[in-house]
């Protein structure tokens, strides 16, 4: 059985950075890709960042290039979020997934975590 877990959120001030990880067990984790997404609320899940098997190849939205950087640890089967900068609007349940390629289209996404909560704000 397929488990990712999100942890690493919480409420922090504008120009803070916070860490996300995602930790899974009961995957081929070396096999997939991995995407982080957000929610916003009473919006759509939208794309953050992905980073291919191997790690060679990250994707980032525009929303957040320059001020996260996606990374994954093949041995501890762990893959990172790491947000600089944050802002108001950056606030949202983020959620990791797993899928064989890098894809900034939710539905694609094969497996997926609870989500942890970030909130901006003074």
């Amino acid at each position: 059985q397929v488990q990712m877990v999100e942890s690493g959120g919480g409420l922090v001030q504008p120009g803070a950075s916070l860490t996300l990880s995602c930790q899974t067990s009961g995957l081929s984790f070396r096999s997939y890709a991995i995407g982080w997404f957000r929610q916003k609320s009473g919006k759509e899940r939208e794309f953050v960042a992905a980073i291919s098997w191997g790690g060679r190849r990250s994707e980032y939205a525009d929303s957040v290039k320059g001020r996260v950087i996606i990374s994954r640890d093949d041995v501890k089967n762990t893959a990172s979020l790491q947000m600089n900068n944050l802002e108001f609007e950056d606030t949202a349940v983020y959620y990791c997934a797993a899928d064989p390629y890098p894809e900034r289209e939710a539905f694609l996404y094969d497996y997926w975590g609870q989500g942890t909560q970030v909130t901006v704000s003074s």
